[in-house]
């Protein structure tokens, strides 16, 4: 046994550096250390433990009514695991831009006692890699007071600028077990379409952003026919793989960190996991660079791929709630909006399907649900794309924009959305 190893604990030792009544951040996406979650959950003498995080992965063992006054969470971006614990008062929500939250750390707005990590093995050097999540965990490691962590020998060994030495550690417990999978989406009918109608939009040597899901996916299986494309975004997955193995992307005219994949993290399956372990021309770094408007504009013709759950009449983007209902969180889609658009030939696109429930629903609305959070602004969308067709907003005036945004709803709503906006605004729009 090396003598790293010899000084390992159990994860139950570990999470005793956690006190009653601090602050600490937890490793997100599927750098969730969910063993020294378990333990940290285990423990019955802990009051009023607030955890800071982005998205974890799977369902949260602190999300119960027996945690209430014991253990609180603070999500920075809500994942599914959460979002009922959240509707009902037992967790909450902090809205920040991605690419502000290592300065919620770094600046003591949210000053931590601990941060608890998910690592890989130390090198030669003894430092160990963040793996597949750098985003805020960077910050939260150099700015806690202690941190923590579960060492997984199945934790990829990732570049950039991810390094924790392992000296920093307070204290530490192995692991060994595949990292959680996300499969890919499935592509269907309408996904096809937007593919089609967003690659349309990417020219040869672009810059890419997107995220997960079916939409991203159906727009990367379109590019294959393009060359020299680069990449600087907050997340990929497993669709952006073909690409990077065809030699379509090259990186080769990017202005910030030229001829390298830039990411902030990763979540895909093993065969992802297994691409960037090791892999110097993946670069990951911290969210407060990766979502940088000021770098982002300096790439080429980048072209920012995000979603909505809806979109309003005269281009207000809501994408992290349900009305009241939080859903999801600000995350990295205005940095990137932003960029896009000023970015030399860039372009910004909101792509969603046309309806939700099942077709019961029309996500191109009038006006926006009581509670709902715009996280891009009418001043800020560009580009608006559905299966029925896209619409440049920049420029359009709010008639045009209520006219345009009509064609891309689903025929059965298209009628009552006329009659809506014309009582509001006063418009009378017929059918073109």
């Amino acid at each position: 046994m090396s003598t790293w190893e010899s000084r390992a604990v159990s994860p139950a030792e570990v999470v005793q550096c956690i006190q009653s009544g601090q602050r600490a951040f937890v490793h997100g996406a599927a750098a969730t250390p969910k063993e020294l979650l378990s333990a940290l959950c285990a423990r019955t003498d802990l009051r009023d433990l607030q955890l800071y995080h982005l998205h974890l992965d799977g369902p949260s063992p602190f999300q119960g009514v027996e945690f209430l006054g014991r253990i609180f969470s603070n999500s920075l971006f809500v994942g599914p695991g959460l979002r009922e614990a959240v509707a009902a008062g037992r967790a909450d929500y902090v809205p920040t831009f991605l690419s502000d939250i290592p300065a919620l750390f770094s600046g003591g707005a949210v000053p931590l006692d601990a941060a608890i990590l998910h690592l890989s093995p130390p090198d030669a050097h003894g430092n160990c890699s963040l793996g597949t999540s750098v985003d805020a965990a960077l910050s939260a490691a150099q700015n806690a007071r202690t941190t923590l962590a579960q060492i997984n020998r199945q934790m990829p060994r990732t570049h950039g600028n991810g390094v924790i030495p392992l000296k920093s550690l307070a204290a530490y417990t192995i692991v060994d077990r595949p990292l959680p999978q996300t499969t890919p989406a499935q592509i269907g009918a309408v996904e096809q379409s937007i593919g089609e109608l967003v690659a349309e939009l990417v020219p040869d040597g672009a810059t890419l952003q997107m995220g997960i899901g079916a939409i991203p996916d159906a727009v990367l299986q379109r590019l294959g026919n393009k060359q020299d494309l680069g990449v600087h975004t907050e997340m990929f997955s497993d669709g952006l793989l073909p690409l990077l193995r065809a030699g379509v992307i090259t990186n080769r005219y990017k202005s910030v960190h030229p001829n390298r994949t830039v990411t902030s993290f990763v979540s895909g399956t093993q065969a992802l996991y297994d691409y960037v372990n090791d892999n110097p021309l993946v670069e990951f770094h911290p969210c407060d660079r990766t979502n940088d408007v000021s770098l982002i504009r300096k790439n080429p013709r980048v072209c920012a791929i995000n979603s909505a759950l809806e979109v309003d009449l005269s281009g207000q983007v809501c994408a992290d709630s349900i009305g009241f209902t939080i859903f999801s969180g600000i995350g990295g889609q205005m940095d990137f909006m932003r960029g896009a658009v000023l970015s030399t030939g860039g372009c910004a696109v909101i792509a969603l399907p046309s309806t939700a429930a099942g077709g019961r629903l029309s996500r191109i609305v009038c006006s926006l649900k009581p509670g709902a959070g715009v996280v891009t602004t009418r001043g800020h969308v560009q580009w608006v794309v559905t299966e029925y067709g896209r619409l440049n907003l920049h420029g359009l005036n709010l008639r045009q924009r209520a006219e345009g945004l009509i064609e891309l709803a689903h025929p059965d709503f298209r009628a009552a959305l006329r009659r809506e906006i014309s009582q509001i605004r006063h418009f009378d729009l017929h059918p073109s």
